[in-house]
């Protein structure tokens, strides 16, 4: 009687493994996969937040009063109504224009300072990264030592030096509070844009740059003509990161002046973190809020639309 051969049958350990193989080799299905933690990530801390905002924006909610009641437009008008609000628009314009510009040009110089051929560049550009992934409330007390009214050690090296008589006050005037406030914010961000700059230029063939010194270009002439075009696109993603940490940017103000003296170095998210939490007018601090977005948007499409027209020349 003839015996009936059949296959052998796959172990329950290779079934699975033969599974795993196919599900690995599904791109839709691990596209997904990879996308889910962020996806979650901006609803959770973005999305929800921000429409959060725009209904508190149209109430009357406080800290002391949770319950919810329709307002209108009326904490708008008590926004537009208030100096600081205005005085806070300003200084947000200036700390930006004044704070990417010199984050540009300075995270440029010392990109080509790191891509520079030389004995310790890599402690070099450890040392350099420091400030950007040191803490920021931890950066900003230091500075708050070193600039304090009284016992700053930069006051005491220009006092010895003979280039002051008297301590300059750097966080007590105006002036110099908000000079004091942009530097130490250009302090932290300059080494992020020399970074993001420095992959840029080392991605230049190194056939166009010998071109160039052969056919005569000098330094500046190369560093117009050639460097600054072919990393353009990166020297604006520099900049966009550059407007938005510092348009959202409160914990520097809000660490070495808290505002002062006298409102004077309020940006719009300091003082819609003052309004909304210090103050518990919760409305008045979402509708302060909310003008950070239309001026973030506007930075971005204006920066990403030069990166496209940079792209197609």
């Amino acid at each position: 009687m003839a015996e009936t051969l059949t296959e052998p049958e796959t172990p329950p350990r290779q079934k699975i493994d033969g599974a795993r193989q196919r599900l690995s080799d599904r791109d839709g299905f691990l596209a997904w996969i990879f996308l889910v933690p962020t996806v979650v990530y901006i609803v959770v801390l973005v999305a929800i937040p921000f429409f959060l905002a725009i209904a508190f924006a149209f109430s009357d909610v406080t800290s002391g009063n949770p319950s919810y009641d329709w307002v209108g437009l009326e904490n708008f008008y008590r926004v537009f109504d208030d100096a600081v609000f205005w005085q806070s628009l300003r200084n947000t314009f200036v700390f930006t224009v004044i704070s990417m510009a010199l984050i540009v040009v300075l995270g440029k110089v010392l990109a080509m300072i790191l891509v520079a051929d030389f004995k310790g560049k890599w402690i070099v550009r450890f040392l350099v990264l420091l400030p950007w992934t040191t803490p920021v409330a931890l950066s900003s007390v230091t500075w708050l030592w070193l600039l304090h009214s009284i016992y700053s050690p930069i006051d005491w090296v220009l006092r010895n030096v003979g280039l002051i008589e008297d301590n300059m006050y750097f966080l007590g005037r105006p002036g110099l509070a908000m000079g004091s406030i942009i530097a130490v914010h250009v302090w932290r961000l300059v080494p992020l844009a020399a970074v993001i700059m420095m992959v840029g230029i080392l991605s230049i063939p190194d056939d166009i740059t010998e071109a160039s010194r052969i056919d005569g270009a000098g330094f500046w002439r190369r560093m117009f003509e050639v460097t600054i075009p072919l990393t353009f696109p990166l020297i604006a993603v520099a900049a966009l990161f550059g407007a938005i940490f510092t348009f959202t940017d409160m914990a520097v103000v809000y660490v070495l002046t808290g505002g002062g003296p006298t409102n004077s170095t309020h940006v719009l998210a300091s003082w819609s973190f003052v309004r909304g939490i210090g103050g518990g007018d919760i409305g008045q601090g979402a509708v302060i809020a909310l003008f950070l977005f239309p001026l973030l948007l506007a930075a971005a499409i204006l920066i990403l639309r030069a990166v496209r027209k940079m792209e197609t020349i």
